[in-house]
């Protein structure tokens, strides 16, 4: 029903864990194969390609669905239509930014500071020209193939460049003055496929599962015993995602109580449930939470 195309590069190996934890497993014939399948009558094939790619290939009709981020998406204008966004990467799942980045002892402070003719290195040159162009700045922009922070002073003024924490800029001596885009990965369809009921709700389940893989990540599931009496202070530690679940246990022997609480928290919480009168304490893994 369903073509499908997923980044290859940094997000790959990502990407193939995030699917194998939604039960739709990645099969191919080796790490370099650029075809796959996945056993699942809602998938007719998969191809893995360039994130840089994926938006255009969409919006063309050459797959219905695929994973990307929006930066590539904006700077290909492709039309596409949006399912949601995926908040993992290869390494958080914090967004990623590109950013306006000038040596760290430049007086400029925004884009608009900078003068016109101004020589800018990016890997983002269609996002670049827009953005420079809405504020009246005439840019000479000049396609990166990387090391875009290495070239300023010398070979250009300031660069657009992306970064989730920004510590690679400063280490090469930049300062960020402006922000363009704060891009996600997301999941994105051909709008003749998503206009199709039949492969909108194939889309939907897929989202539903991948969605639900993210949502567990970082969370357990804890359940324990407590006395009819240590009931509400127990309660009051309990840090649930709307309310825990509380069950009289069988001839008014107290109450089963669990709920869903982060997985950083745990350490913490496991000793003050238990000095709050929890006996039995069990911490589960979550494969999934769909609301």
């Amino acid at each position: 029903m369903l073509d499908v195309v997923l980044p290859k590069g940094s997000l790959e190996k990502a990407t193939f864990e995030l699917f194998a934890d939604a039960d739709l497993q990645i099969h191919r014939n080796s790490s370099v194969t650029y075809k796959a399948t996945i056993a699942d009558p809602r998938i007719n094939g998969v191809r893995i390609l360039r994130p840089q790619e994926i938006p255009m290939y969409v919006a063309d009709g050459l797959f219905d669905v695929g994973i990307c981020g929006r930066d590539w998406v904006e700077e290909t204008s492709s039309n596409v239509v949006s399912l949601g966004q995926m908040r993992y990467s290869k390494v958080t799942t914090n967004p990623v930014r590109i950013v306006v980045a000038v040596p760290g002892d430049s007086p400029f402070e925004s884009v608009a500071d900078l003068p016109q003719g101004v020589r800018v290195s990016s890997e983002y040159p269609e996002l670049t020209k827009r953005f420079f162009a809405d504020r009246r700045v005439e840019a000479d922009i000049r396609l990166s193939y990387g090391a875009t922070e290495a070239k300023v002073p010398d070979i250009v003024d300031c660069v657009v460049d992306i970064t989730e924490t920004g510590s690679a800029l400063r280490a090469a001596g930049l300062k960020i003055i402006d922000t363009i885009l704060v891009s996600y990965t997301e999941m994105v369809a051909n709008p003749t496929a998503y206009a199709d009921p039949e492969k909108r709700h194939a889309m939907e389940q897929i989202m539903i599962l991948l969605q639900g893989v993210l949502e567990a990540r970082g969370k357990v599931l804890v359940k324990l015993n407590v006395d009819a009496d240590r009931l509400d202070a127990v309660i009051a530690k309990l840090p649930a995602m709307r309310t825990p679940t509380v069950n009289e246990l069988y001839r008014h022997g107290g109450y089963a109580v669990e709920t869903v609480v982060s997985k950083s928290d745990i350490n913490v919480l496991i000793p003050e449930l238990k000095d709050a009168g929890a006996t039995d304490i069990i911490e589960l893994p979550l494969s999934k939470i769909v609301h």
